[in-house]
């Protein structure tokens, strides 16, 4: 399994970075709220919960600018009131060889979890280096075929272009401690723009009923051998132009699902 596995992520990244010959994407910079509200049962405590995310890119000439605000507010069995509040802002170069990334995680108000530092590949494709500057200083190695996120959005959507089922890779997007976590990436299909706009929330936008898209379902693992189990997942759908709707993300314990609410097209100033 691990050589079958390590042949996949290798054949997926060559296909992936000579595709940078083809034309670039059209993706667009954007303003997107998704209403969240609580899963399909997880098997955990969680018996209620609602949310939102905001989700923002900024089309910064060189790079990308991403500014994401995940709220949360659940309720155990006991009745027991949390409100979480993931606040994510990153700049991504985009020729996907540096990285920036600031993290503030919150429970009730308190600071749980801080990080901030900068990424860098040496090429297109890896290896490259992270260096933490919070919560404490330190530098962790990036291995061969890590990318960084829009990157692998960019990944994604190519290889379901190109009518591939499965891709995978090395991902840093600066929300842990020890560098990359492995992805691996389920495609189902690439629909035209008459699916897209019979199905899903999407056909509220007519930006998005016009675009052909795909749907995927994304597996976050930690890369230490005896990892079996996803720390995190989700599903959506992708857009031609980068515009995700349909989000159901499973937190281990609980699943929420997010519809998309509110969605506006920002110009590029480049």
């Amino acid at each position: 399994m691990r050589r079958i596995l390590t042949l996949s992520v290798v054949g997926g990244l060559l296909a992936v970075v000579s595709a940078r010959a083809a034309p670039e994407l059209p993706f667009v910079g954007q303003d997107a709220l998704y209403q969240l509200q609580l899963g399909a049962p997880a098997g955990g405590d969680v018996v209620a919960g609602s949310g939102q995310m905001g989700y923002e890119v900024i089309d910064a000439c060189n790079g990308w600018a991403v500014r994401q605000r995940l709220e949360m507010t659940l309720i155990n069995g006991d009745g027991q009131v949390t409100r979480t509040v993931s606040d994510y802002a990153t700049w991504e170069a985009k020729d996907g060889l540096a990285f920036r990334f600031h993290t503030v995680d919150t429970t009730d108000g308190e600071v749980d979890d801080r990080l901030d530092g900068e990424a860098h590949l040496d090429r297109q494709g890896g290896p490259g280096e992270v260096t933490y500057t919070a919560p404490k200083a330190a530098t962790v190695k990036l291995p061969v075929g890590t990318m960084f996120p829009m990157w692998q959005t960019e990944a994604i959507i190519r290889a379901a272009r190109a009518g591939e089922k499965f891709i995978a890779m090395p991902l840093f997007d600066g929300t842990g401690e020890n560098g990359a976590s492995d992805s691996s990436v389920a495609i189902d299909g690439w629909e035209p723009p008459v699916v897209a706009r019979d199905a899903g929330d999407a056909s509220r936008f007519s930006m998005l009923a016009k675009l052909p898209s795909t749907r995927v379902h994304v597996a976050f693992f930690s890369r230490k051998p005896d990892t079996v189990v996803p720390d995190f997942e989700i599903g959506m759908r992708y857009f031609l132009n980068g515009v995700a709707d349909g989000l159901a993300m499973n937190f281990g314990d609980f699943t929420m699902d997010g519809k998309l609410v509110h969605l506006a097209i920002l110009p590029s100033h480049c």
